[in-house]
């Protein structure tokens, strides 16, 4: 891969990141701790709110695990790694590394 399409990847997956500190900053107030409202119609809508506090801490572990691999990406750049396959060696095709900038094995590799 040369340094032109390493560049466009940098640039590609620190886009992703900024992405997910946007969604971060929207997910917050839905993660906070659910209050108990006297005046609130009762049990369910407790339960909607804890419900809906459930989704937005496992949508944010998704966020921080996709966070984890995109700065593992980055390294792998950094060191001239990104775009090889961690099983074969062979190159992983641009195309994948497009939809997924995370991949670390090519196709073949991957589907076993």
């Amino acid at each position: 891969m040369n340094t032109s399409e390493q560049a466009r990847f940098r640039q590609l997956i620190l886009a992703r990141l900024a992405d997910l500190d946007a969604e971060d900053a929207l997910g917050k107030d839905a993660q906070a701790t659910v209050e108990l409202d006297q005046q609130a119609v009762g049990r369910l809508s407790r339960q909607d709110a804890l419900l809906a506090q459930s989704m937005a801490r496992a949508t944010q572990a998704r966020r921080d695990g996709l966070r984890r691999a995109l700065t593992a990406a980055l390294a792998r750049i950094d060191d001239g790694d990104f775009g090889y396959c961690d099983d074969c060696g062979e190159d992983i095709p641009v195309k994948r590394l497009e939809l997924d900038p995370t991949a670390t094995r090519c196709v073949s590799c991957a589907t076993g």
